[in-house]
């Protein structure tokens, strides 16, 4: 590979034997580049990107950063992966990497911050929050920090954004949501649910997923209408309770749930309420 960029000390661009940019980091591979082939062997993580506005921005959020917190952010993202055993969006080398450098400053500061989210977080997204907890136990080991158990909270959420290709915005609100709706099922079948079980959790996911239809306008419309019938049939009391929560989404995302989406929801709040 060939140097592109010196970006700090530790850091670098290049390009590959493909002709793509990427960065590479490794403890003095800046301070020791030049223009010309890249010293394999001080090469510690080599970073590619989706596209060249996301590597692009990367490298901008690498110039100040020291090269502690992209590693911790870097084995963070790694466990992550893992854990989940799936493809999240390359862009949480960028918004994870600035939050957690952005936490340790506010540390730093004296600046420790409260989540209002931190209940549903733990709630509804009980992977990612335990990887934030890995992550929170991470940082203040290797950074000599003691981050709140908070930012567990707060790094889950940017895991969930990376997952869902979501942004923090729809994912924060999406999180507000989702008590309201379970709470719509528990009193309409007077019931309590195992939040730890692998239904409550299929059921979060479906749900995380219509209104992520639903915000980019792209919802069900083309089941076979008897298909619908048949589900308000075989359930009508899940299916009144899909209306009602419908209703609810609708309000407060000024969009109308399609009535495929509701029979679909209708199939999942019976998963949901039935043991087996």
């Amino acid at each position: 590979m060939h140097v592109q960029q010196i970006i700090n000390n530790n850091v670098i661009s290049a390009l590959d034997p493909k002709g793509r940019e990427v960065v590479i980091m490794g403890k003095g591979i800046g301070f020791h580049a030049k223009r010309g082939k890249v010293d394999n062997s001080m090469m510690e993580k080599i970073f590619y990107l989706d596209n060249q506005n996301a590597l692009d921005r990367f490298k901008e959020l690498l110039v100040n950063l020291p090269m502690e917190h992209i590693k911790v952010s870097n084995e963070i993202i790694s466990y992550a992966n893992m854990v989940l055993n799936k493809k999240i969006n390359q862009n949480i080398y960028i918004t994870l990497t600035d939050h957690i450098n952005f936490a340790i400053e506010r540390y730093n500061q004296g600046m420790l911050f409260e989540n209002p989210l931190l209940w549903e977080v733990q709630s509804l997204y009980r992977k990612e929050y335990l990887i934030g907890e890995y992550s929170v136990a991470l940082i203040n080991k290797e950074i000599g920090v003691k981050l709140p158990i908070d930012e567990a909270a707060s790094i889950a959420l940017h895991i969930v954004n990376a997952e869902y290709d979501s942004t923090m915005s729809d994912t924060m609100n999406f999180t507000k949501l989702m008590p309201e709706v379970l709470k719509i099922i528990k009193e309409e079948f007077e019931i309590e649910f195992d939040e730890a079980s692998l239904r409550h959790e299929r059921f979060v996911t479906h749900l995380k997923l219509l209104v992520q239809r639903m915000i980019k306008k792209e919802q069900f419309d083309v089941l076979d209408p008897e298909f619908n019938d048949t589900i308000k049939n075989m359930y009508p009391k899940e299916y009144h309770c899909s209306k009602i929560i419908a209703a609810y989404l609708q309000e407060k995302l000024g969009q109308k749930v399609t009535n495929e989406e509701m029979s679909v929801l209708t199939i999942h709040i019976r998963r949901l309420i039935v043991k087996k």
